[in-house]
This record gives structure tokens, C-alpha cells and sequence, in this order.
């Protein structure tokens, strides 16, 4: 199953490679290609359909000076013509009659052959000169060949025509077509190899990044990749170590509130049993005990109760059907009744509750009083809870701007700094042994957030943990 699964991510891999580079790599293919084209094109029209055209104007220049010659005269003038004529070595003059056989030639051998070439036929038909290229019949060379009929009185009298080799030329083409295909495929291995690299920079670290991830998925939760590119690559890898760490520390939070709740589940259930045995055995005589024992077991009962709404308000939140029920209300009188309800249950545990009230007489804003109660009453129980050994809270209220601050600070030990960035997260308890399911932070933050407001904590420099709820206020 391991090999399979190899062979098809090494497929994967192929698969992206030959996708990259045709999709670059092809198209530099087709651009090169076309240049070729087009290069060949010029060369063809530069070597060859140049050199036809200047043979013809040749042929046409020479025959125009033959236009006033009969057919007798023609012969003659064509002879003393041969006779002077230089430029043998490069190009071959001919003077054909109207049968299209050589009278006089710069080249002696041909002279009394027939040609029998399309370019003489087309000038003696179409009575303009005419160009062709193809295999001497006689020698079986390269040839490239003008004719021009010379015409006396609307008669073709005679045919000039000249002819070059094109040996030197097709030598010149092949030399400029093969430095020329030479430099397409210089860019072309330059433009393959560079993208072969560059896509080898890309796969392989994803091959790698892939084999890691894998790793975490099976459980290897924490395991990091190493960043060797400061790139998206990078970035990816950056992504995939913080997902580890954050899966290893939610598995480790999760496993710490398992724990966590079990102990807390149990402590109140073996108190309730443990009281409702003796209850039921008979071991208690007098009334106040047996008082005392019912005391304990509604506390315990309580305890126990507060813990599953936590659980529900947890799960109602996870899967959407935590709702809130927006009314107006006075954010200050809510905050009020929470105090006072709180202070004297603080003061019997020795902890005084100090609150400082704002100018303002009311504090309007739109929002679920059960909930903010909520809020409130999480806020102070956790003060007393983490803090009451400084057996000091304070709460205050104030209006900043367009925000009303409700400030909560207990005078413990605080939260060590390391973990105040996870003191919010579900489950999450850190080095606190105070008990409790590690998820009221998380409620409360959800609850703020709800009313479009924010949930900041902190340590107050002069000692102590810090709460602030900022909610919008409505204009009056």
C-alpha cells in the first residue's frame, strides 16, 4: 500500500513537471519555432528572390537596348556583345533565337545547346521577362536563370538570358539557416534547463513538504519542516509548522481538559456519593449534621450543574447554535447588579470586591443581558478564582469615545507571559491548578465578540491580571 501510494505521488510530481513545462517550456517551443520561420522566410527572400529579381532587371535592362534591332541585327549586335562581355567568372550571358537555342554565350560550351528551361518558354509567351531556379538539364548544377525576349515591331526576334550558379548561394543559406537554428537551440536548452531547475525547486521541496505533512497527519503532531526558501515556498512551509505546532498544542489542551474535566466531574460526584451512602447507611445522628451533609451535596450538585452548562454552551458554540437575543439595555445597570451580587459572597471569602462607578447615569447599548451577565459573572468568578489570594478585586466602568470599557483586575499572582497568547483558546489552562473546565475565557470572548465588541487581557504592571470588555455604546 506504502509503494502504491509512492508511485502515484511520483506521478503527481511527473504530472506537474510535464504540465509546467508545456505550458512554458511549449510555448518558447512554438515562439522559436516561429522565428525560425520567419528568419527562414527573409533568408529565402534575401538569397534567392533578391538575386531573381536583379537577374531579371538585368535580362530587361539589356534587352530594352536591343528593342530597335531586327532579327538580323540582333544577331550580329548579340555576338559583339559575347565578345565584350567581363563578367563571365560570376554570371553567364545568353542570347537564345526564337527556337530557344543558344546562338552566342560567355560560356563556349554552351553555345548551340537548348536550354529548354521554363523561363524561356514564359518570356517568349508572355513577351516579359521571366525568372526560374532548379537543375541545369545538361549539368544537373543548381542554377538560377532571368530571360527577357528582345521584341522588333511586337515580334520576339531573340531571348537574353542570364545564368548563375547557385551553389555559393545555397552554401551562404545553409551556413545563416544553420547559425541560425544553432542560436534557437542555444535558447532553447537555456530556456528548458532553467525551467527544468526552477520546477525541481518546486517539486522537490513540495515532495518534501508533502512526505512531512503526511507525517503530522498521522499523528506525529509538533514535527517541523525546514524553511530553506525565503519564498511562497517558504511561506508554505512557515504555514504547515505553525499548523503542527497549534495541532500539538490543541492535542496537548485537549488531552489537558479531558483530564482536566474528568477530575473536575469527579470531585463533585464522589462528594454527592459519598455524603448520599451516609445519608442512606444512617451514619448521621443529629439534624445539623445531616443539615450539613444535604449543604454539601446541593453545593456539590451546583458545582456539578455549572460545569455541564459550560460543556453545553461549549458545544452550542461549535456547532452554530449559539445565539443571542439583542435588546436595549443599560450596560451599566447590568454591570451593577453583577457587583452586588458578588460582593457580599466575595467578602464571606475574605476578598473585597471595590467598584468605581463613571459620570455618566446610563450607559445604552443593544446586546443579550443574559449573556453579558454571563460575561460578567465568569469574568469575577475567575478573578477570585486565579486571584483571591491578593483578596483584592477592583471593577470599574467608563465611556471612551464610542466605546464603553468595563475594567476587571484581581491583585494574584497574574499569568506568566508565555502564556497569554493561548490564555483565551478553548481548554486551555496552562500552569493554573485552580479548577475548572479551562473554556469561560473562550465563552466570554465569544459572547463580546457577538456584540461587536473585544476582549483584551493582560497583566497590570503593578501586579495582578487584567480584564477589559469594550463595547460600542448607543448614541443617545
Amino acid at each position: 500500500m506504502a509503494k502504491t501510494t509512492q508511485i502515484q505521488d511520483k506521478v503527481k510530481i511527473r504530472g506537474i513537471r510535464r504540465r509546467w513545462l508545456l505550458n512554458s517550456v511549449g510555448i518558447v517551443a512554438l515562439i522559436i519555432i516561429l522565428a525560425v520561420s520567419a528568419f527562414t522566410a527573409s533568408l529565402v527572400n534575401y538569397y534567392y528572390t533578391e538575386t531573381a529579381d536583379s537577374l531579371v532587371r538585368k535580362a530587361s535592362s539589356t534587352a530594352n537596348g536591343f528593342r530597335l534591332y531586327t532579327r538580323s541585327d540582333y544577331r550580329t549586335a548579340a555576338q559583339q556583345t559575347v565578345n565584350s562581355y567581363e563578367d563571365k567568372s560570376r554570371l553567364e550571358l545568353q542570347f537564345l533565337d526564337t527556337s530557344g537555342a543558344v546562338l552566342y554565350s560567355g560560356n563556349d560550351l554552351t553555345a548551340g545547346s537548348t536550354p529548354n528551361t521554363p523561363d524561356i518558354q514564359d518570356a517568349m509567351e508572355s513577351k516579359s521577362a521571366a525568372s526560374w531556379q532548379g537543375k541545369d538539364p545538361s549539368t544537373g548544377e543548381r542554377i538560377l536563370a532571368a530571360s527577357c525576349p528582345v521584341i522588333y515591331q511586337g515580334d520576339v526576334v531573340g531571348v537574353i538570358r542570364y545564368v548563375t550558379s547557385l551553389s555559393g548561394i545555397d552554401r551562404q543559406f545553409v551556413f545563416s539557416m544553420a547559425v541560425i537554428v544553432t542560436i534557437a537551440l542555444a535558447i532553447f536548452a537555456m530556456v528548458y534547463f532553467s525551467n527544468l531547475y526552477f520546477v525541481r525547486s518546486i517539486v522537490e521541496p513540495l515532495a518534501g513538504i508533502t512526505e512531512i505533512a503526511k507525517v503530522i497527519a498521522d499523528g506525529s503532531y509538533g514535527v517541523q519542516i525546514e524553511k530553506k526558501y525565503d519564498d511562497e515556498i517558504g511561506e508554505l512551509t512557515d504555514a504547515i509548522n505553525d499548523m503542527s505546532l497549534k495541532i500539538r498544542q490543541s492535542e496537548k489542551t485537549q488531552t489537558e481538559f479531558i483530564s482536566s474535566i474528568s477530575h473536575e466531574l469527579r470531585t463533585p460526584l464522589t462528594a454527592i456519593t459519598g455524603w448520599a451512602e451516609t445519608i442512606q447507611n444512617g451514619e448521621l445522628r443529629s439534624a445539623e449534621d445531616l443539615r450539613k451533609a444535604m449543604g454539601i451535596i446541593v453545593s456539590e450538585a451546583r458545582r456539578l450543574t455549572n460545569i455541564v452548562e459550560e460543556l453545553l454552551e461549549f458545544s452550542r458554540i461549535e456547532d452554530g447554535r449559539f445565539t443571542l437575543s439583542v435588546e436595549p439595555l443599560d450596560l451599566k445597570a447590568e454591570l451593577e447588579d453583577a457587583v452586588y451580587t458578588y460582593t457580599e459572597f466575595f467578602r464571606k471569602e475574605g476578598i473585597e470586591l471595590r467598584y468605581t462607578d463613571c459620570p455618566e447615569e446610563m450607559i445604552p447599548i443593544s446586546g443579550d443581558p443574559e449573556r453579558l451577565r454571563q460575561v460578567f459573572c465568569n469574568l469575577l468568578d475567575n478573578a477570585a478564582k486565579h486571584g483571591g489570594a491578593g483578596k483584592r478585586i477592583d471593577v470599574s466602568i467608563r465611556v471612551e469615545g464610542e466605546d464603553a470599557i468595563i475594567r476587571i483586575r484581581d491583585y494574584g499572582p497574574g499569568v506568566p507571559d508565555e502564556e497569554l497568547p493561548f490564555i483565551k483558546n478553548k481548554f486551555y489552562k496552562g500552569s493554573s491548578k485552580a479548577r475548572g473546565s479551562g473554556i469561560g475565557l473562550a465563552v466570554c470572548e465569544e459572547i463580546v465578540t457577538r456584540h461587536e465588541g473585544r476582549l483584551d487581557i493582560g497583566n497590570d504592571p503593578e501586579g495582578g491580571f487584567v480584564v477589559e470588555i469594550h463595547l460600542p455604546v448607543e448614541p443617545l
